[in-house]
């Protein structure tokens, strides 16, 4: 699903010439570096660089990874997933089987006044509490969050910010292909939305990485109308690939006056279902 030689090629083309000190005139015809001008900055061989782009070099060192992340001015996630790409062949992670823990189950229940989720590396979310169900509309076992974004709704949907959301999205399954490449359920999630989404297609082709950790996302709620909520990503301790997000308002924002009135609303519905959905292991 992914390899260090596309990496190496779409990060060299974004380098500026000027930004590493290379003079340029109206004759140069390569977007970005050369690669014998990366080979050269890096200290390694002109040959040996041409077999790293090419597939065909394994195990590079970490002085070399960290020369190339040097001069094509990789930021620490694209470092992160430059080594974890090179060290694809040599050990191959076993995909999380996607397991809850009754104990998780609860503390979602204990999160109050905010929509909180549980989501694995290929944006499944597995848990969520009432709140959550409500933001989405919908029940929260079987939702994707990519396939939400990019074959379910639209520019003027849930998703205030969806060009930037898709960003996100696509960064991040860019990232889990990295940790996981044998996984065949996250091979099968990329491949349906390449094939349903132009977008996802070309954002995909760009390989660009993003950890999500946190940040401001704005929703446009069919009842309550626009939400700009916080979003803090904690992920869980047990290498399991899980995520704990809380989307949060500010105190006495009207953004908090929301959140109220969507949980005043689902307590006019009489709503009797149990406050946590979560989706098991298949």
């Amino acid at each position: 699903m992914d390899d260090l030689a596309g990496f190496l090629r779409t990060r060299r083309s974004r380098v500026a010439p000027a930004a590493v000190g290379i003079p340029t005139d109206s004759r140069r015809r390569v977007e970005g570096l050369r690669r014998e001008e990366v080979a050269h900055l890096s200290g390694v061989s002109v040959d040996y660089y041409v077999r790293l782009e090419q597939g065909r070099a394994t195990q590079p060192s970490e002085q070399v990874l960290d020369a190339l992340a040097r001069v094509l001015r990789l930021d620490e996630t694209e470092h992160e997933h430059l080594y974890r790409l090179a060290r694809q062949r040599r050990r191959r992670a076993k995909a999380p089987s996607g397991r809850v823990r009754p104990e998780l189950l609860r503390l979602l229940d204990l999160v109050a006044g905010a929509p909180a989720l549980i989501m694995d590396h290929r944006l499944d979310v597995l848990a969520g509490n009432r709140l959550a169900q409500l933001l989405y509309g919908r029940p929260i076992p079987g939702l994707n969050t990519a396939r939400h974004l990019f074959l379910e709704e639209a520019e003027h949907g849930l998703y205030a910010d969806w060009e930037n959301c898709t960003l996100d999205a696509v960064g991040h399954l860019r990232l889990a292909a990295g940790k996981f490449p044998e996984d065949p359920r996250l091979a099968s999630l990329i491949g349906e939305l390449a094939m349903g989404s132009e977008r996802f297609r070309r954002l995909w082709a760009r390989a660009d990485v993003r950890a999500r950790t946190h940040g401001r996302k704005a929703y446009r709620h069919p009842l309550v109308g626009r939400l700009e909520l916080h979003q803090e990503n904690f992920p869980l301790p047990d290498k399991s690939g899980m995520e704990l997000l809380v989307l949060s308002a500010a105190p006495g924002s009207p953004d908090e006056n929301g959140l109220r009135l969507l949980a005043g609303l689902d307590a006019d519905r009489g709503d009797a279902r149990p406050p946590v959905n979560a989706q098991r292991a298949r």
